[in-house]
This record gives structure tokens, C-alpha cells and sequence, in this order.
């Protein structure tokens, strides 16, 4: 066998493998679980010019923007976030990540884009990062008294 037919048939056993490996783990995926979409917003606290978003001015944020759209629940948690900046400079700030869980649809997606282009807005933010994956969830609730 040539070099390279020798490289195209290990290529073609590695993709054969990880495509069964693929459908090994597809059974391990919870049956009752509901599809759903993660949205992540990463908001940063910085604001472009001196300042920060303070934390009245993020209770007021949450409770004007984001929970009369997510009212069932949502996660937030506190993270430093590090991003290259205008010039390529790398800019380092204290980030509030905001996840909510959410059934797949154009109202909930909206949603989401509204809260990141109102809190780009009233915080004169240069950008917020939105990542939205497709997840799988289930309440697991104690049973009984």
C-alpha cells in the first residue's frame, strides 16, 4: 500500500470509528427529557467611556428586561471575561452571564435578541455574546411529602 492510500484508508477508519462512536453515546440520551435551546447572553459590566454597570442598575435591568420575558426562570451567574477590543487590544472585565432554558420558537428567540440589543443599548456596549445550543433537560422533583 502507497503512503497515501495508506493515510486515505487510517482517515477512513478513524471516521468510520467515531461515527460509531457517535451512535454508541445517542442511546445514552435521556427519552423523557425535553428538547430545549440554552441561551447564554454574556453581558459585560464595563461601560465604553468610565464606569460600570452597577449592581441597582443590573437589579433594575433584570427586573424591567429580562425576567418579564423569562419568568419561569433563569440562571445568572458572575464571570470575568477577557475579549480582543478595538486595535486588537485584549480588554479584561467582570461579565454577568445570563442562561435561560427555553422551548424551541421565534417568540423565545426574540426574546433573547431583544435583552442583548437593550442592554447593548442602555449600557452603550460595544457587543454582547450570545451562544445558543440545542440541550436536552428534565426537573428531577422530590416525590411526596
Amino acid at each position: 500500500m502507497t503512503g497515501t492510500r495508506r493515510s486515505l484508508a487510517t482517515l477512513a477508519s478513524a471516521l468510520l470509528l467515531a461515527s460509531c462512536a457517535a451512535r454508541q453515546a445517542a442511546p445514552l440520551a435521556d427519552p423523557a427529557a425535553a428538547v430545549m435551546i440554552s441561551d447564554r447572553l454574556f453581558l459585560g459590566r464595563d461601560i465604553p467611556g468610565g464606569g460600570t454597570v452597577s449592581d441597582a442598575d443590573w437589579s433594575a435591568f433584570l427586573e424591567e428586561v429580562v425576567t418579564p420575558r423569562f419568568p419561569l426562570g433563569l440562571t445568572i451567574w458572575h464571570a470575568d471575561g477577557q475579549w480582543r477590543g478595538e486595535g486588537g487590544r485584549t480588554v479584561r472585565e467582570p461579565v454577568l452571564v445570563v442562561e435561560v432554558l427555553h422551548p424551541p420558537g421565534a417568540e423565545h428567540d426574540r426574546a433573547v435578541a431583544e435583552i442583548a440589543d437593550e442592554y447593548r443599548r442602555r449600557f452603550r456596549q460595544e457587543a454582547v455574546l450570545r451562544v445558543t445550543v440545542e440541550a436536552r433537560s428534565r426537573l428531577f422533583e422530590r416525590e411526596g411529602p
